[in-house]
């Protein structure tokens, strides 16, 4: 059993390409990182663009934990993993470092800016989800921190140019060896 951690800006492909990996596997859980701050019910706050409050890096902190011991228990009961969730920077080698099962797989989507940008616009057209508004710099802003300060671990992949299916088909290829941490 593995643990793949599937990570990457908001509107990269993650939940996508996650699910598609995790339906490629016998025995597997698709956990979505996201879930625990959605559980929050009073009191979350929001991580945001500016500097974010030191409650909302707590609790993003405390949503990473959980998702390493969530990945950490389904791993022991004999299930393949993959842990989807937008871990950037330094957070990523604590991740790393928090789930404790090995084989420990990264893998980190990075499409181009201007690919999310327009990925989320055809969401909100389609399914009126967004991941930015309009005219926001925070598609650049999150890419340029993504390349910038987020440990070159496991696989990388530009997936601008390939579908959902493409996009899996390679992880499938090559985590296993390009991804393991």
């Amino acid at each position: 059993m593995a643990v793949i951690v599937v990570t990457g800006i908001q509107a990269a492909g993650k939940s996508t390409v996650a699910q598609g990996v995790a339906e490629r596997l016998a025995r597997s859980v698709h956990l979505r990182g996201d879930l625990f701050r959605r559980m929050v019910v009073n009191g979350r706050v929001e991580m945001g663009p500016a500097e974010p409050p030191a409650e909302a890096v707590r609790q993003l902190r405390l949503r990473y934990a959980l998702a390493a011991a969530a990945a950490d228990g389904y791993a022991a009961a004999g299930f393949d993993v993959v842990l989807q969730d937008i871990v950037l920077g330094e957070d990523l080698t604590a991740m790393v470092a928090a789930i404790r099962h090995r084989p420990l797989h990264v893998v980190v989507l990075a499409p181009r800016a201007a690919v999310v940008q327009a990925r989320d616009d055809e969401r909100r057209a389609a399914r009126g989800k967004v991941a930015y508004k309009p005219g926001d710099e925070g598609v650049a802003e999150l890419d340029a921190y993504l390349r910038a300060h987020t440990p070159r671990i496991g696989l990388w992949l530009d997936t601008s140019d390939q579908t959902a299916a493409e996009t899996v088909d390679e992880i499938m290829s090559r985590v296993w060896t390009e991804g393991q941490v």
